[in-house]
């Protein structure tokens, strides 16, 4: 009988509409909760989240069977709609995401990067760190895609 068997790690990034600093930081722990919630119930892991004022960043584990477009529209639109109803009215995640493969190696360095992400702000704001990301991972980008 044949079995299929997948490594799928994908560390993706999203950020609120207009990048507007909507998530407290009394709300960013519910948040990550409820996206790893969204997670459990489609079949799918959040291995690490960090949530800030205007971005999500998080190290997601794949089954095969999900394309990481179809988990990111999950989880943006259950976490959107919760958000929505329970602290912000206008809250909307931006369209679009980035998301970049991750090596089983290469797991623990993403992991501690995805942790850091208070610190990281200190020193850069959310379109240099995805620029950097971008520039990092060979993606091509024109500027204004990252308005």
């Amino acid at each position: 009988m044949p079995h299929t068997f997948v490594c799928n790690l994908q560390h993706v990034v999203f950020s609120t509409k207009e990048r507007r600093p909507w998530i407290a930081a009394e709300q960013r722990e519910a948040m990550q909760a409820y996206l790893g919630g969204i997670a459990r119930q489609n079949g799918f892991k959040v291995l690490v989240a960090a949530v800030v004022a205007d971005h999500a960043h998080l190290l997601l584990s794949l089954p095969g069977t999900m394309p990481v477009s179809k988990a990111v529209q999950l989880m943006k639109a259950g976490s959107s709609k919760w958000f929505r109803e329970t602290h912000q009215p206008r809250f909307h995640w931006q369209e679009g995401f980035a998301a970049f493969s991750v090596s089983k190696s290469n797991e623990p360095k993403v992991a501690a990067y995805i942790r850091d992400q208070e610190q990281h702000h200190r020193k850069r704001d959310f379109l240099a760190e995805l620029r950097q990301l971008l520039q990092r991972h060979g993606v091509d980008f024109e500027e204004r895609m990252l308005e």
